[in-house]
């Protein structure tokens, strides 16, 4: 079963929520407000997705630039930036489709039809 984790508020959550409903795709969805990702769930995410792990945040978000952490990122270690993420959700780029052997960060239409 491919897995949605993201933000239902979110207008480009939405349109990863139509794209999957229109292309008939069954899926189960998370909302990563309401029960973000553990730190080993990002480390296979992250694993799986062959990404830089900076394209699990969400760079554009208020929390990532509240906590200043465009400056911050390159000074922390992975483990640090994986339990960063842990804490909060919304830190976390989004929509993120799981599959049995992949992993898309954000969505890009292309890249998913050629994943389901």
């Amino acid at each position: 079963m491919i897995k949605l984790v993201q933000y239902p508020k979110c207008s480009t959550c939405k349109k990863a929520v139509k794209f999957l409903q229109d292309n008939n795709v069954e899926f189960e969805s998370r909302d990563i407000k309401e029960n973000n990702p553990s730190t080993e769930e990002l480390k296979e995410w992250h694993q799986m997705s062959g990404l830089p792990l900076k394209r699990f945040f969400n760079t554009s978000g208020l929390k990532y630039k509240e906590l200043g952490l465009k400056d911050k990122l390159a000074g922390m270690s992975e483990e640090e930036q994986y339990q960063l993420l842990a804490t909060d959700g919304m830190l976390v780029k989004r929509p993120i489709l799981i599959g049995e052997d992949f992993v898309l960060v954000a969505f890009k239409e292309a890249e998913w039809r050629e994943k389901i």
